[in-house]
């Protein structure tokens, strides 16, 4: 049980990374940050149950709530940056470029 858990886990996280790295749509962006921080949660969870503890459920509830922060944060601010260049694109937007 617990090494499937952690092998979901791993797999979601690699699918993250590999999203991360390879779009440029700042929403599906977002969307891979959070399938990570999903998988971070169910590492801690299968991880607690091996250890017997409640420690690893109090992390998935922090890290929930900072997970729901960043995308109230990060959907206002993709709404902000669509509502000025007309896209979401981020290959499209180099406000920061020299």
């Amino acid at each position: 049980m617990i090494a499937e858990a952690l092998l979901v886990a791993a797999g979601l996280f690699v699918i993250g990374v590999v999203g991360v790295l390879t779009r440029r749509n700042a929403l599906i962006l977002f969307m891979c940050v959070e399938l990570m921080l999903n998988a971070v949660n169910l590492t801690f969870v299968a991880l607690s149950r091996l250890h017997g503890g409640t420690l690893g459920q109090a992390f998935v509830v922090f890290v929930m709530t900072v997970a729901a922060a960043e995308a109230a944060v990060g959907l206002a601010i993709v709404i902000a940056v669509f509502r000025h260049f007309g896209t979401v694109d981020l290959a499209d937007i180099n406000l920061l470029r020299g």
